[in-house]
């Protein structure tokens, strides 16, 4: 009997997924394990593997197309067989695709070294490409079948198109401009959810700001002393300090380590930080759980892990789930002050901006000094104003005195 290959839900916030690639054709044997095709999850792209054996019979859903979780997308049997009294359809080489349950994707082998030549197009005849490489081709006049992929599997992305020169336009007689007036991208999972989440949370959540400025002397010193301890051995970053200060923060005021749960308030005895990072569809917040017990350079080592497989939307979904608390860092763009969004069911984000030099009194004397300025979104069912103000007097205290951020 056939066997029904679903659209599985891969993570826990996914609702829908987007067939991105097939890995099997209709006629292609299978056994349990095989990977038959990759899909794009609100957060990351995984790969579906059979949980049956047997002949890829059917694909229902082209690739690229978006089907919600449990939807039929293919049949796996012997065959001949028929599928829900029907015979199978003949293959006829690529057709729509087939997934079955998934499994995360493994990380995947770097691509062998492959000449820099323009990458083929896929049998469609486009070439493969995020829709922000899309965008930014568009926007730049820039042939996306001249660039050189360097995503999996050659797909052109966003840093690919950035080195790329503008195709020059051919020589015309009239200076009337060609091409369409706009382009029009399909949103991503990962932009849909973002567009979700903000719907929930600025509209429904009554959110007030608070903000105050540190001195970031003394951090800087620190960062210097491991600089000199340790060379290159051990990197630690000022947001690693904002990261282990916020977390020990946290723990001395467990009422902004909570989550607004409807009908109650879960306060955290444990504290899980959400870390921002941009990727090339949006943002996901990988977590460093247990900030406040980990040591700078455990938190150093696993940000950067976790920021460079986010950027590779290699991560499982228990790495970028969990939080109970969140930090958005803007300050290497050179960004002075912003205020974050909050990310339900957390009741307060952190938004820290730039570190600057600017002119403060000192013992009585003007001084030149690094400071940063930081922006708490409270929740304000969860969190009072003099609640969120005690929280950032507290981690003031300790990025501006980090002797105690060392253990």
């Amino acid at each position: 009997m056939a066997t029904k290959v679903v659209m599985e839900a891969l993570s826990p916030t996914m609702e829908e997924g987007r067939l991105v690639e097939w890995k099997k054709q209709a006629g292609d044997l299978v056994k349990v394990g095989d990977v038959l095709a990759e899909v794009e999850t609100d957060k990351a792209v995984m790969e579906l593997v059979a949980r049956a054996g047997g002949t890829l019979l059917q694909q229902t859903v082209v690739a690229g197309t978006t089907v919600p979780v449990s939807q039929l997308v293919g049949w796996i049997g012997q065959p001949g067989e028929t599928l829900d009294g029907a015979p199978a359809a003949p293959a006829k080489g690529p057709a729509p695709g087939t997934a079955l349950l998934a499994t995360p994707s493994a990380a995947a082998a770097p691509p062998a070294a492959r000449p820099a030549a323009p990458p083929a197009p896929v049998a469609s005849g486009r070439v493969k490409a995020s829709p922000l490489a899309r965008k930014m081709a568009a926007d730049k006049g820039v042939d996306l079948s001249r660039v050189a992929g360097s995503g999996p599997e050659g797909r052109v992305i966003g840093r690919d198109v950035e080195g790329a020169s503008a195709t020059p336009p051919p020589r015309r007689t009239m200076a009337k401009k060609s091409g369409p007036p706009f382009t029009d991208v399909p949103l991503t999972m990962i932009r849909k959810t973002i567009a979700k989440r903000l719907s929930q949370s600025i509209g429904p959540i009554p959110t007030f700001y608070l903000t105050t400025e540190i001195d970031m002397e003394r951090a800087a010193d620190l960062r210097e002393q491991f600089k000199t301890l340790y060379g290159d051995a051990v990197k630690i970053s000022f947001n690693d300090l904002v990261v282990k200060a916020v977390g020990l923060a946290l723990a001395k005021h467990p009422a902004c380590n909570a989550w607004w749960q409807d009908d109650k308030i879960r306060y955290w005895n444990e504290v899980h930080i959400g870390m921002a990072v941009a990727v090339e569809d949006g943002l996901i917040t990988p977590v460093i759980r247990n900030a406040d017990l980990k040591s700078l350079r455990e938190i150093g080592a696993e940000a950067r892990e976790l920021a460079g497989r986010a950027r590779d939307r290699k991560l499982k979904p228990e790495e970028y789930t969990g939080s109970t608390f969140s930090i958005s860092n803007l300050g290497m763009f050179d960004i002075e002050h912003f205020t974050a969004v909050i990310n339900p069911p957390e009741a307060g984000i952190l938004a820290i901006g730039s570190i600057a030099q600017v002119a403060a009194v000192v013992n009585g004397m003007v001084v030149p000094r690094r400071r940063m300025r930081v922006t708490m979104s409270c929740d304000h069912r969860v969190i009072d104003g003099a609640t969120g103000a005690e929280f950032l007097k507290t981690l003031k205290q300790l990025l501006e005195n980090p002797a105690g951020l060392q253990s």
